[in-house]
């Protein structure tokens, strides 16, 4: 049976090998130019062949987005950085402006073409078109429900590719012109400034939001597998290392977890605890189920509180003296319980019970954020590099 593909977003070459190590089948990264997260750090030429490098030897692909909106000045040169990019080893465009299409597929016809959600495709005549151009898969509009991802697998022999996890833009699929009109940013090509976040004044003096809340399809996982969709996107390119070793983390669990047959209803609840304690916002379905209504959405009291469960990135483990260093990234104390979580799998729950600092001066608090500390672990886990600790809450 051939799974669907869990598709992770990567802002960095640090990010790309993290989120492929974690179980990621494939990732989607931005290049220095066209792509619509301007923001974030994106790859060079050589840190895309590097990328391409590593996945490739790991059995996985990487995508790569051409997705903004070209205007006659962002025509000059892409068809050479095309050609660049193609030379450096990805294995997929995602793309939004359907001129790119003809001359990806007539001159580099080894290399995918995934139709970008900024496309908003949202029925099968728009899909049958894409599919006689020659694209190989069609990214689905956030809009459309589980129902309609099932009717139009049913009829066009094409992928479809649906968002699972992350945040969501307030306007269709992406087209915003609110970050122009407000910041003078143009969200389509690359430089949305989130202004459905910003907190407004009314007439009343009260403050007033539009922000949509986080989607997160876990529970519906096994209905999105059965609807026919074959590739599962989580949304954040600007994300941390945690967040994406955590999310993408226990998606790949979760998914095995239904193709194995033991996926039950305890490890759910524990694949949607870990999920909710990695992120600050408040979650939805959104269309999958219904028509988005307020109570998908933020409007006035809006608050977002960051925990601290991301203790500390492993740096080495001594088997011989059962200690394992780490850099701190929150508070934690001597006889807390801890989860360490490993690439590979593997994982351990622990009470602290031995703290030490860089210099080896035992201490009863961690709380110096970015500081090295070493922690006593009388354990046989497999320790792998990007290991990551984490607070255990009941």
């Amino acid at each position: 049976m051939r799974k669907v593909e869990l598709l992770s977003p990567a802002g960095d070459l640090e990010r790309l090998k993290v989120t492929l190590l974690y179980g990621a089948d494939a990732v989607f990264i931005g290049g220095k130019k066209y792509s619509l997260r301007a923001n974030a750090t994106n790859f060079s030429l050589d840190e895309i062949r590097e990328g391409c490098e590593f996945a490739h030897k790991l059995g996985k692909k990487v995508h790569l987005t051409l997705n903004i909106v070209f205007h006659n000045e962002d025509i000059d040169g892409v068809y050479e950085y095309i050609d660049d990019v193609c030379d450096a080893g990805i294995d997929a465009f995602i793309v939004s402006d359907p001129f790119i299409i003809s001359y990806i597929k007539s001159k580099h016809p080894e290399v995918e073409v995934h139709v970008s959600t900024q496309a908003s495709t949202s029925n099968i005549k728009a899909i049958e078109y894409y599919k006689e151009e020659g694209c190989d898969r069609v990214v689905l509009a956030r809009e459309v429900s589980i129902k309609e991802i099932k009717e139009i697998s049913e009829k066009v022999d094409i992928d479809l590719e649906v968002f699972i996890h992350g945040a969501m833009c307030t306007c269709y699929s992406g087209r915003c012109a609110l970050s122009n009109y407000v910041t003078n940013r143009d969200a389509n090509r690359g430089g949305c400034s989130q202004v459905c976040r910003f907190s407004f004044n009314t007439d009343k003096n009260l403050e007033f939001t539009m922000a949509t809340k986080d989607l997160n399809m876990a529970r519906l996982i096994p209905n999105l597998i059965e609807s026919g969709a074959r590739s599962f996107k989580v949304e954040g390119r600007m994300r941390s290392l945690y967040y994406l070793a955590t999310v993408i983390g226990t998606y790949r669990k979760l998914i095995d977890s239904y193709y194995d047959g033991t996926l039950t209803d305890e490890k759910m609840e524990n694949y949607e605890k870990t999920l909710s304690r990695v992120a600050n916002r408040d979650v939805s379905t959104h269309y999958y189920l219904k028509e988005a209504d307020k109570n998908d959405q933020y409007y006035t009291g809006r608050v977002e509180v960051s925990n601290q469960d991301y203790l500390g990135q492993v740096l080495e483990y001594d088997k011989n003296k059962h200690l394992v260093k780490i850099l701190e990234r929150n508070y934690f104390e001597v006889g807390d319980t801890v989860l360490l979580f490993s690439p590979n799998g593997d994982e351990v729950e622990f009470k602290v019970t031995k703290l030490y600092n860089k210099d080896m001066v035992e201490e009863d608090v961690a709380r110096h954020p970015d500081e090295v500390y070493y922690l006593y672990l009388d354990s046989d886990i497999s320790i792998v590099k990007y290991s990551m600790i984490r607070k255990v809450v009941e």
